[in-house]
């Protein structure tokens, strides 16, 4: 072998060894020792008792509990582009739990999507937003799992496709998707707008479900509140792009998010369901700071937009004519829902009127379906709205004949496009979840496991 070519033989040796240890050092991360499960009167009940306001506002119970099962046990399936991934125990189970982690390795977890025994987390836990919490409450968070009921409730395998399935993949997410941190008080806004940035921005993640996603699965953060997608459920645009008919205000939402419904907006439906569900044990202050932050990510609507509203309310008030454009889904609403939603009982118990309703409005008509096929349910053991579901009454041309009306008839929006496969896509979806679950995503779990104030 001459010189030149040896040497050139040891750069390329020099180069692949130096790529291989950069690549080393972006995928590995060392375990943390684990310890034994402190025992619960270690922790200071008032830091228990802030972490449960802290685990509320994350929505951490619904996403970590399987429908009908123990709180914080694991295995609710999240659907994803890529497969479906089952969430984690993080009750302290000392094998299957959290029950041998520190808080240090809590912490990392929280902050870089890495578990105690040195593994990548895949970010449909949102570590990309717990970024933002602070040591402090990481600390009450700790604190409050901690004092959990144990359950052994092992990890369910995750339905991922090769080379998904291999947790090192996530690094390189990471290493082009994960900042830590991003949020930054501003020193021109009040306090309370930078209280209810920091939790929307961090615990809350807000955008997590409110903001599109790129191929890769991270949010485009050029689009942020500009609406996104959850479980076969449109999660509506919380900005300019908003196609509620009636703009939002910071009044407006407070009373959304603490009681789950206003008279301009509807009751919440869906996932949302679940967070206005947990902001109700959640001190008024929190919720008004982030009301007031999202207010204005919605902006002050135009004169124009004003207008719109004005119309959508005066139109509420006003009976109006069925459609004689669709008559077998005019037929339909006055068989099932004009006695509810136009029989004058207030809300949350009499159904919103559909020229106010953001489902109705909106571009895309799959909150509308699902909640024609699936109705509100109630929650048991507390007064709450209701609606039955059609998805055994109606067949698909009903449904379809129905969603067409109500869009004709309750906005000034176009005709929605591909009903049809909105309708099939989601019965699929309800299958699917019943097969991987005990119940659809907007079931409430078992009552006597939730924690109540």
């Amino acid at each position: 072998m001459t010189a030149s070519l040896r040497i050139t033989a040891s750069v390329i040796a020099i180069v692949m060894l130096a790529g291989a240890a950069a690549a080393y050092a972006v995928v590995w991360r060392p375990a943390i020792a684990a310890i034994d499960p402190p025992a619960p009167q270690a922790f200071d009940a008032t830091l228990i008792k802030r972490g449960r306001e802290l685990a509320a506002i994350g929505n951490c119970n619904d996403c970590h509990t399987v429908r009908g099962g123990r709180n914080f046990a694991s295995g609710l399936p999240v659907p994803t582009l890529f497969g479906t991934i089952f969430s984690s125990n993080i009750t302290p189970d000392a094998e299957t739990g959290i029950g041998q982690w520190s808080e240090a390795a809590f912490r990392r977890a929280m902050r870089s999507g890495v578990n105690r025994a040195g593994q990548h987390l895949y970010p449909t836990f949102p570590y990309d937003h717990f970024t933002n919490v602070s040591d402090q409450d990481d600390q009450a968070l700790y604190a409050y799992l901690m004092t959990r009921q144990p359950v052994h409730a092992p990890a369910r395998e995750n339905q991922l496709p090769f080379p998904l399935d291999q947790r090192p993949v996530i690094a390189g997410w990471k290493l082009l998707f994960l900042r830590s941190p991003t949020y930054r008080p501003d020193p021109a806004q009040s306090a309370e707008w930078n209280r209810g940035a920091y939790l929307v921005e961090g615990l809350a993640h807000c955008g997590a479900c409110h903001t599109p996603r790129n191929a890769l699965g991270a949010e485009r953060t050029t689009a942020q509140f500009a609406g996104g997608d959850v479980d076969n459920w449109h999660a509506y645009a919380l900005n300019e792009r908003s196609s509620a008919p009636v703009p939002w205000n910071a009044e407006a939402l407070f009373a959304y998010l603490r009681d789950g419904w206003h008279p301009d907006h509807g009751t919440a439906r869906g996932p949302m369901a679940e967070v206005v569900s947990n902001l109700s044990s959640v001190p008024d202050g929190e919720v008004r700071a982030i009301a007031a932050y999202m207010a204005g990510k919605f902006g002050v609507p135009t004169p124009d937009r004003k207008r719109e509203g004005e119309v959508a309310l005066a139109k509420a008030k006003t009976p109006s004519g069925s459609s004689q454009v669709n008559a077998t889904g005019a037929s339909i609403y006055a068989a099932a829902c004009a006695s509810c939603h136009e029989g004058g009982r207030a809300l949350p118990y009499g159904g919103v009127n559909l020229a106010l309703s953001t489902a109705i409005s909106s571009p895309d008509p799959r909150n509308a379906t699902n909640i024609v096929l699936s109705g509100v349910r109630a929650v048991e053991g507390e007064r709450s709205p209701i609606m039955p579901g059609f998805a055994a009454g109606m067949n698909d041309q009903q449904i379809s004949a129905l969603l067409s009306y109500l869009r004709a008839r309750f906005s000034n929006r176009p005709a929605w496009t591909g009903v049809e496969e909105t309708i099939a896509d989601a019965r699929r979806t309800q299958t699917v979840l019943l097969q991987t679950s005990t119940g659809p995503r907007n079931a409430p779990s078992d009552p006597s496991q939730r924690d109540k104030p």
